[in-house]
């Protein structure tokens, strides 16, 4: 259920989306792609019905999570299309008839299916992303995820290739680092997995710098041994 893919498999995601006439990836498909680079992801597989929810539910074992998968619908929570902490197959059946209800909302929304997701173990929320700059390409960004990165915008930026040394000088230099070491009794972070997503995110963003318009992962749980990507966004050129 954790994609092992290949980089050649990466660019034939992008192919095929192209051929479908579109720019934006879903987050099923966004995330194959972190996989395909050694990015961890959740564990997941795409329902196309509630049958298969139920089954995958199983296999990933409760609880877990259920999200509306549509290249239309890319700001999923703020329109009821992510459903949580889903605990018995009697709530996937009301998460999942409530979740269909987004195609009232959405008229033009094509639907690909729902996402089945593990629930994972709570980390610090960080985000990672990638924008294209006219002068200078490809520029990875690293802060602290959820909604924190919108409100308090505290990031740090740097231009691939990175080195090690690039990555945990961008982890260390945000204000809310602090967080990341435990401040206050939280979660003391595993910052060499931070490192080496952001590595990997330096060589994706290279590889693929003809095809990625801009691409965020958000929130990336920082735990404290490992992290894994919960959400990503990848939109093409």
């Amino acid at each position: 259920m954790v994609l092992s893919l290949s980089k050649n498999d990466a660019i034939k995601i992008i192919e095929d989306v192209k051929k479908d006439g579109r720019r934006v990836l879903t987050e099923y498909e966004s995330k194959k792609i972190l996989s395909a680079y050694g990015i961890p992801i959740t564990k997941e597989k795409l329902a196309k019905d509630l049958d298969e929810s139920i089954k995958f539910a199983k296999e990933i074992g409760y609880p877990v999570v259920l999200k509306i998968v549509s290249p239309e619908i890319t700001h999923k929570t703020e329109l009821g299309g992510v459903k949580i902490n889903i605990k018995s197959q009697k709530e996937l059946e009301e998460a999942y008839n409530d979740l269909m209800k987004i195609k009232d909302k959405v008229k033009n929304a094509k639907i690909h299916g729902v996402l089945v997701q593990e629930m994972v173990q709570k980390g610090n929320e960080v985000i990672l992303g990638m924008t294209q700059d006219p002068q200078f390409g490809p520029v990875v960004m690293f802060g602290l995820g959820g909604v924190f990165v919108e409100v308090l915008k505290d990031v740090s930026f740097r231009i691939p290739p990175l080195t090690r040394r690039d990555a945990e000088e961008m982890i260390k230099e945000i204000k809310a680092y602090p967080i990341l070491e435990g401040a206050r009794g939280g979660v003391v972070s595993d910052i060499n997995a931070l490192i080496d997503c952001i590595l990997k995110l330096s060589e994706l963003s290279l590889d693929l710098e003809n095809e990625l318009k801009e691409m965020d992962i958000n929130p990336l749980f920082a735990m404290e041994k490992g992290a894994t990507a919960v959400d990503s966004l990848i939109l093409l050129r």
